[in-house]
């Protein structure tokens, strides 16, 4: 099933993708896209860690969502879609949200690689902060929603960024926490103003979302996780 994959990298490299552990944290719009082409890259053993359902309203860009699916945790719909995928695949499923508070229960030395795509900048934060702990690789998915342009996504680190809000405060946090470098994947479009909607009476303003932008950050930060892994001594 990875013959074409190995045509590119060869089968040393096809066994360092299988013998590498990812971690990816949110099994969102960028999250479960990314996870999904890590499984279909050969990864051998993926962590998969969130807590939240499918929803109706996840269908327009979750690569969990489907109409049989709602109601669903998105870890073990994920887990299925992999086993599908890869049933020689190791998965492991954590139905929780990671948060500053629980860190300390995820041992990040276990992980070659941890995806941040979660949408906490709290969490984010502290993804940061353990991976660095652990020497752990981390790569960290920055604004997705209100934009409609998959063409303006960029790799830097997050002191080279530009015009995203959330990589603008995410700068501001980690220097003040010491941490001097985090590969990121970002967009340099500026965000659209959402349009009124009934869902958002009362709430903060939900943001929009569309099948195309989310999908291919994940699929990016996939590329460079597959890549930096295969790279590796």
């Amino acid at each position: 099933m990875f013959t074409r994959t190995e045509l590119l990298f060869g089968k040393e490299n096809m066994e360092k993708l299988q013998n590498a552990r990812v971690a990816v944290f949110g099994i969102g719009g960028v999250g479960g896209h990314c996870a999904l082409a890590l499984a279909r890259s050969g990864i051998g053993t993926i962590d998969l860690i969130d807590n939240d359902v499918v929803s109706k309203s996840n269908i327009n860009r979750q690569a969990v969502a489907f109409l049989s699916t709602i109601g669903k945790q998105k870890t073990e719909v994920m887990q299925k879609m992999i086993a599908d995928i890869n049933p020689n695949a190791k998965v492991n499923t954590y139905n929780t949200f990671f948060l500053p508070e629980n860190a300390d229960t995820f041992d990040f030395s276990k992980y070659d690689y941890v995806v941040d795509a979660i949408d906490t900048v709290s969490g984010k934060i502290a993804l940061a902060e353990s991976a660095k702990a652990a020497g752990t690789k981390i790569i960290s998915s920055m604004g997705a929603g209100n934009k409609l342009d998959p063409t303006a996504f960029r790799v830097a680190d997050i002191y080279d960024t530009k015009v995203c809000p959330l990589a603008r405060v995410m700068r501001k946090e980690l220097k003040a926490r010491g941490i001097k470098s985090l590969k990121v994947v970002y967009s340099e479009e500026k965000a659209l103003t959402p349009l009124p909607c009934n869902e958002n009476s009362g709430k903060r303003q939900t943001p929009g979302s569309v099948a195309f932008v989310p999908s291919v950050a994940g699929l990016i930060m996939a590329g460079e996780v597959v890549k930096d892994i295969v790279s590796q001594p």
